[in-house]
């Protein structure tokens, strides 16, 4: 049985003292949830977002690595860094990576394997713009997406891995994914896992759903077979919010 997985993507907000005041207040209000709960801030408040959540049922996420372990890439952390301060996810190829800085297929493979290789376990997004969603294009686009990022990964490795599928078009929008439209593109992802795989390692891998998903509809967009959690933007950035996803 998947345990849902909610992760709460901070993006651009927070100033360190703000995050430090988040985080305590999610790991107050979300005690005894019936699901792995991780807050995502941004790399400059990692370390005191740990202090917080450290021994805590509330696990750190960071969003974004680089794939080498050092050297002359200025503005880049490495898996290493981000272990040395709690990190236990890490986002990777977020929409916005994509469309403002270049992440590709390509490299999100590497940082895919750099994670993995560090003990640190990814949080894949993937997901369609409105043009190739009303272009009837979604499951290409997904697929393309999903089959970059495992290219090369073992079975054993797979299952340490989260989905996150997020459609570009409802992310920050206010549109969302009907529940039937989501648990549609959910099911192909995990029948294309189990023609990548097999069965029971496509029965173990854990997809999110990332477009603004609030707590007037989890419970609803959560009750579908294949949605196991959500990644969360907006809604995360107040405790109370979060923590209506979180119960649902």
């Amino acid at each position: 049985m998947r345990k849902n997985i909610i992760a709460g993507n901070w993006k651009m907000n927070k100033t360190v003292p703000e995050a430090v005041e988040l985080a305590k207040a999610v790991v107050a209000i979300t005690k005894g949830a019936d699901a792995d709960v991780v807050v995502c801030p941004t790399f400059v408040c990692l370390s005191a977002v740990n202090d917080v959540v450290k021994g805590t049922h509330v696990a750190l996420g960071a969003q974004d690595v680089h794939w080498e372990k050092s050297g002359a890439f200025t503005g880049k952390v490495s898996c290493d860094m981000l272990k040395s301060v709690g990190v236990k996810y890490v986002i990777l190829g977020h929409s916005e990576q994509r469309t403002y800085f270049g992440e590709t297929n390509d490299t999100v493979n590497k940082k895919v394997k750099a994670v993995l290789a560090a003990g640190l376990l990814p949080i894949i997004c993937v997901g369609e713009t409105l043009a190739e969603r009303e272009g009837n294009i979604t499951e290409k686009v997904v697929e393309d997406h999903v089959r970059g990022a495992y290219k090369d990964l073992s079975a054993a490795d797979a299952v340490k891995t989260v989905i996150a599928y997020e459609p570009v078009w409802a992310i920050g929008t206010g549109k969302v994914a009907s529940p039937e439209q989501a648990q549609d593109v959910h099911a192909f992802i995990r029948k294309l896992l189990v023609k990548m795989y097999d069965e029971p390692t496509s029965s173990v891998i854990r997809i999110q759903y990332g477009g603004s998903m609030k707590a007037d509809n989890a419970k609803e967009l959560l009750g579908k077979p294949d949605i196991d959690g959500g990644l969360i933007g907006g809604a995360a950035l107040k405790a109370e919010d979060f923590n209506g996803i979180v119960r649902a």
